[in-house]
């Protein structure tokens, strides 16, 4: 792996402080690309994606979070939601209790990555009230969203927070 790409992953960040600004022309579509191209359990790919641009919408998500106001601050908020009956059609019980969230997972840390490619900042949401953000958004009951993610234009860059050393988390089998 190149050290540039390498750096994407090392440096990015939460950003909790968005810029108004409107992405990029074209920046929007490789974003959702990143999503699509996620890897997923026999290739599944049960997701669904929202796209949230609207102001009162993404206020709303904001206040389905926990007051987590910075959400509404950025320009565009990626609903990512779960069709757990998608992946069990394949897995059975596994698949609708663990796959479904392993492949959003992986599609939110897609979209994370390509958002720091592209230069903008973004977060990944978990704490947020699941009824209420689908209720903003009118989500069907058979999606369950598990990450809101903004992207934006960072106003400021918060620091590296530290990890764990290799020692502490790796175990070397021979």
């Amino acid at each position: 792996m190149s050290e540039k790409n390498l750096g994407f992953i090392l440096n990015r960040r939460s950003c909790r402080d968005f810029q108004p600004d409107p992405l990029k022309e074209g920046d929007l579509e490789n974003l959702m690309e990143s999503l699509r191209w996620a890897p997923s359990a026999g290739n599944c790919q049960p997701w669904h994606f929202y796209v949230v641009t609207h102001q009162e919408k993404k206020v709303e998500l904001s206040r389905a979070a926990y007051g987590q106001s910075f959400i509404a601050d950025a320009p565009v908020v990626f609903v990512i939601c779960a069709n757990a009956e998608e992946s069990a059609r394949g897995y059975g019980n596994r698949g609708r209790t663990l796959y479904c969230l392993q492949d959003t997972a992986a599609a939110t840390e897609n979209l994370l990555l390509a958002a720091t490619a592209l230069g903008y900042g973004s977060c990944w949401i978990g704490a947020f009230d699941e009824g209420a953000a689908s209720e903003v958004l009118d989500i069907p009951q058979h999606l369950r969203p598990v990450a809101i993610v903004p992207v934006g234009y960072p106003r400021s860059v918060e620091p590296r927070t530290s990890r764990k050393t290799v020692k502490e988390i790796f175990e070397f089998i021979d």
